[in-house]
C-alpha cells in the first residue's frame, strides 16, 4: 500500500529528455541490472541506477549521499515465449549493422514502484504531483546503454572539402551496369566511379584475398582524382558508399544524385547489389573465432568462479576484452581496483558513470567477486549433454567512458589490442597520478641504445623510456608459394628466437660527429631497465599493397622461466669514450612545428610502426599525410637517431595561464612540470599532457638530479631478470582491423581461455596467432 511521504510534494523532478542519460538497465557501481531479483532503483533526480542488494545497496547509498530521495523501481521479468507454429519461419539472422530500438522490449514485462529511499523505502503513491509524466518519461527514455551502443554503431560519416569543391569533367557514356567492368581489368564486381572523370576502377584487395586488383586507387595516384562512388552501393534512396582518397576514409556526399545523373546514373533506377563497406568489415569479424573444443572434438570445459568472469562482446569489442583479463589479472590493478571499493563509494563525489575511478573498482568488483560467473544454460546440445555457459558482465559504461571522444574507440569497429593497451595505460596514468596509486608503474622500464662508430670506435648511448616491447618475428617459409594467394607456411619459432633477433646487432650507414664523415654504425638495443611487469608484442604485420597483413609464424611461448641477464645494457664502460652530442637530426624537425596530424598519426601505429617514430615522420614531411610519412620512414628506419626524443621548439619567457598550471597540478604534477609543458606546446592542454607523460623524467623549469626517482624505474638492477609468461593475447584473422581476440591467462598452474564471455580450461595456446604477451617479473 503506498504511503504519504513528505519528499514526493517537496522534491523538484522533472522527466528525462530526449538526450538525457537514463541508468534504468544497470547499477553505475555494479553489474547488478533490473533482471534482479528486487529490480533497479532509478533516482528521478538524476537518473542514476543503484542495485537493490542488501549487502551493497548501491541505489540507497546514492540517495543517502547525494540526498535524493525519490526513485523508481524496476523489474524486468521475461515473458513466456509462444509455441511456434510449424510452417512459422525462425527470424532471420542479422547480418548488418542496425540497431533497432525496443527491439527486445516484446519479450520482457516490467514491474515499477515509486520509493522514497529516505523514508525507509516505503512505496509512495505515483500519481502524486508530476510522478506519472516523469516515471513515463524514465521508462519510454532510450536507456544509456542503447544511446552508447547507437552512437557508436552509427559513426557519423561527413562531406569534406573535396565533396564540397568538385569539379566535374565532360561526361562520358558508361556502360549498362551489367556489362560494365574496370577499366584496365575484366573484373566486373567492386567497382569504384571516379566522380570527376566517370573512370571505373576496381577495388583494393580485402583482408581475405578478395575485393579487386586495386585500379581505383591507381587511378587517383595518377589523375589525383580523389573521389570515387561504389557503383554496387547506389539505393533509389539516394545513398551509396563514397570514398575519397585525398582524406583516406570513407565520406558523405549530399549531392550524390546530381553527380552521378552527370555519368547517366538515375539513382530511382538503381538497386543495391554488393555490400557496402561496413557490412563487409562486419562480415569479415563474424567469421573469424575461436573454437572451444580441444582437437579431439571434447568441448573445453567451462569454468566459473571468482576471477573466471567472462566480458560480454558489445560488438567487435574482443579487443578491449582481451587486455581486461590480462591486466586485472596482475597483482598490480587487483590490489589497486578491487580493494577500497567501499571506501571510495562513500566518498566519491562525481557521477558514477563518469567516474574513472568507480568503473575501474566495478571492473574489477564484476571480474574477481564470482557474483558473475555462474554457469548458464546455452540449450546448445554436444556429445549428449547440454552445453554450459556463463552470461559473463558488459562493461559497457567503462567502453564509453574510456572511449569518449577518441576516434576509433569509441566506435564498434575493430581495433588493435596493442593501441588500446598503449591507450588504457596513458588514460589510466592521467587519472590516477594525483591518487599516487598508478597500477600502470609496473609496465614502465626503460631501453638502452648503443651506438659505435666503426672507425673511430667512439660511442653513444641513449635511454627511452616505454611501457611496451615490440618484437620482430623471423618469418621463414616453408617451400615456395607458386599460386597467388595460396596461403604461406611458416617454420615453428620460438619466443626467444625473437628476442634475440630484437637483440642482435645491426649495421647502417650514418654520419660520425667525431669523424665528420659518412660511414658505418654498429646499433645495439638492451634493457637499461626492467619492469615488474614486461608486455610484449610480436609484430606480427607487414604491409602489402598499403595494407597491413599478418604473418601466421607458429611463436612457441615458454612454460616456464626466462632470464634476459644477457641482453641487460652496462651503460659507458670503461676505456670506451663517447661521441660528441649533436643537435642534428632534430633540427628539422623542431622547425617544422609540433602539432602532428593525429588522424594520420593513428594510421601509422595501427600498421605496427612505434608512435615516436611516427611522430618525427609527419613532423619531418610536414604533416603531409600517412603515406607520405610511411615512405619516410622506410628511408629513413637505419637512421642512428630515429628513435631519439624529438626536442620542440619551447616559448621562454612566456607565462602560462594559471588556471592551465592548477588543472595540470591536480593530475599530480610540479608546478615546475605543469609550466614547461604549457610552454612547449603554446599551452594546449592536450598536447601538455601527452608532453608530461612522453618526458616523465623532465622535472621542469627547475632541474633535477634526482630524475627518475618518482618510480619510473620499478626495479633495481641488481635485481635477476627472470621472467614468467601469465597472459597471452592472441589474434585470430588477416589484419588488425578484422579479425578476433582472446586472452589466455595462467591461473592456478594451467592456461585459461577467455573468449569475450565463455571461460574455459585451456589445453594448449594457438602458436601461430599469439600477438601481445604479458610477462611478471619472477
Amino acid at each position: 500500500m503506498a504511503e504519504l511521504c513528505p519528499h514526493v510534494l517537496t522534491t523538484p523532478l522533472r522527466p528525462p529528455g530526449a538526450f538525457t542519460t537514463v541508468h534504468r538497465e544497470e547499477c553505475t557501481q555494479c553489474f547488478d541490472t533490473q533482471d534482479a531479483e528486487h529490480g533497479l532503483n532509478v533516482c528521478l533526480s538524476c537518473f542514476n541506477g543503484g542495485c537493490t542488494d542488501a549487502e551493497r545497496c548501491h541505489g540507497q547509498l546514492h540517495a543517502t549521499t547525494r540526498g535524493h530521495p525519490l526513485a523508481l523501481n524496476v523489474r524486468r521479468l521475461r515473458k513466456e515465449k509462444p509455441e511456434r507454429a510449424g510452417d512459422e519461419q525462425p527470424p532471420q539472422k542479422i547480418t548488418k549493422l542496425a540497431i533497432i530500438p525496443g527491439a527486445q522490449e516484446d519479450e520482457y514485462e516490467y514491474e515499477t514502484r515509486v520509493l522514497c529511499l529516505l523514508c525507509g523505502g516505503v512505496e509512495v503513491d505515483r500519481t502524486l504531483s508530476n510522478l506519472p509524466e516523469v516515471v513515463d518519461g524514465v521508462m519510454n527514455s532510450l536507456t544509456a546503454s542503447k544511446q552508447s551502443e547507437i552512437k557508436a554503431w552509427e559513426a557519423e560519416i561527413v562531406a569534406c572539402d573535396h565533396i564540397h569543391q568538385l569539379q566535374q569533367q565532360e561526361a562520358t557514356t558508361l556502360s549498362e551496369q551489367s556489362l560494365a567492368h574496370c577499366s584496365q581489368c575484366e573484373l566486373n564486381g567492386n567497382l569504384w566511379l571516379c566522380l570527376v572523370c566517370g573512370n571505373l576502377g576496381c577495388g583494393r584487395k580485402q583482408y581475405d584475398g578478395t575485393g579487386g586488383n586495386g585500379h581505383g586507387l591507381d587511378h587517383y595516384a595518377t589523375t589525383g582524382h580523389a573521389l570515387s562512388c561504389k557503383l554496387g552501393t547506389i539505393t533509389p534512396e539516394g545513398t551509396a558508399d563514397v570514398y575519397c582518397y585525398q582524406c583516406d576514409d570513407e565520406r558523405l556526399d549530399p549531392n550524390i544524385s546530381a553527380h552521378l545523373a552527370h555519368f547517366g546514373i538515375q539513382i530511382a533506377a538503381q538497386q543495391k547489389t554488393e555490400k557496402s563497406m561496413a557490412e563487409l568489415q562486419l562480415e569479415q569479424n563474424l567469421k573469424f573465432d575461436f573454437s572451444m573444443t580441444t582437437e579431439d572434438g571434447r568441448q573445453l570445459q567451462p569454468l566459473f568462479g571468482p576471477g573466471y568472469t567472462g566480458l560480454k562482446n558489445l560488438g567487435n569489442s574482443c579487443y578491449m576484452a582481451s587486455i581486461l583479463q590480462s591486466v586485472f589479472a596482475l597483482p598490480a590493478f587487483r590490489s589497486r581496483y578491487a580493494q577500497g571499493i567501499v571506501e571510495h563509494h562513500a566518498s566519491c563525489t562525481a557521477s558514477p558513470a563518469g567516474c574513472f575511478q568507480c568503473q575501474m573498482h566495478k571492473l574489477a568488483d564484476g571480474l574477481w567477486s564470482g557474483r558473475y560467473s555462474v554457469p548458464n544454460e546455452l540449450g546448445g546440445e554436444h556429445d549428449g549433454e547440454a552445453s554450459v555457459g556463463q552470461d559473463g558482465i558488459a562493461p559497457a559504461m567503462f567502453k564509453e567512458l574510456v572511449g569518449k571522444d577518441h576516434a576509433e574507440f569509441s566506435t564498434m569497429r575493430q581495433q588493435d589490442v596493442l593501441e588500446f593497451f598503449e591507450y588504457l595505460v596513458k588514460t589510466t596514468e592521467m587519472r590516477e597520478r594525483a591518487s599516487g596509486a598508478d597500477p600502470t608503474r609496473c609496465f614502465r622500464f626503460r631501453l638502452e641504445e648503443r651506438l659505435q662508430c666503426f672507425d673511430c670506435k667512439r660511442v653513444r648511448y641513449r635511454q627511452q623510456p616505454t611501457n611496451c616491447l615490440q618484437l620482430p618475428v623471423p618469418a621463414r617459409r616453408l617451400g615456395d608459394v607458386s599460386e597467388e594467394g595460396a596461403e604461406s607456411q611458416y617454420e615453428r619459432t620460438s619466443l626467444q628466437s625473437c628476442f634475440d633477433a630484437f637483440a642482435s646487432t645491426e649495421s647502417l650507414e650514418w654520419r660520425c660527429p667525431q669523424c665528420e664523415r659518412t660511414t658505418v654504425a654498429l646499433k645495439t638495443t638492451r634493457f637499461a631497465t626492467l619492469p615488474e611487469v614486461l608486455v610484449v608484442c610480436l609484430r606480427r604485420f607487414e604491409l602489402r599493397n598499403w595494407v597491413p597483413v599478418k604473418l601466421p609464424v607458429p611463436v612457441e611461448v615458454p612454460q616456464d622461466i626466462i632470464s634476459f641477464e644477457n641482453i641487460r645494457g652496462q651503460g659507458l664502460c670503461a676505456g670506451e669514450e663517447p661521441l660528441p652530442e649533436t643537435d642534428e637530426g632534430q633540427a628539422s624537425a623542431a622547425t617544422t612545428g609540433a602539432v602532428v596530424d593525429e588522424g594520420a598519426l593513428e594510421q601509422l601505429v595501427s600498421m605496427g610502426f612505434p608512435e615516436p617514430r611516427c611522430r618525427k615522420a609527419l613532423l619531418a614531411t610536414g604533416n603531409a599525410g600517412a603515406e607520405v610519412a610511411m615512405n619516410w620512414l622506410f628511408e629513413h628506419s637505419d637512421d642512428p637517431d630515429i628513435d631519439a626524443p624529438l626536442e620542440t621548439p619551447s616559448s621562454e619567457g612566456t607565462k602560462p595561464p594559471p588556471e592551465l598550471v592548477a588543472m595540470l597540478a591536480d593530475m599530480g604534477f610540479t608546478e615546475a612540470q605543469a609550466t614547461k609543458a604549457l610552454r612547449e606546446t603554446s599551452n594546449s592542454m592536450d598536447r601538455a599532457v601527452e608532453w608530461l607523460f612522453s618526458h616523465p623524467d623532465d622535472q621542469g623549469d627547475i632541474a633535477s638530479e634526482a630524475a627518475g626517482q618518482d618510480g619510473e624505474d620499478t626495479y633495481d638492477s641488481h635485481i635477476p631478470a627472470n621472467y614468467r609468461v601469465s597472459a597471452v593475447v592472441s589474434h585470430r584473422g588477416t589484419s588488425v582491423h578484422c579479425g578476433h581476440y582472446v586472452a589466455h591467462v595462467r591461473k592456478d598452474g594451467r592456461w585459461v581461455l577467455f573468449n569475450d564471455n565463455k571461460v574455459a580450461a585451456a589445453d594448449a595456446l594457438p602458436e601461430a596467432d599469439v600477438y601481445l604477451l604479458v610477462l611478471e617479473r619472477v
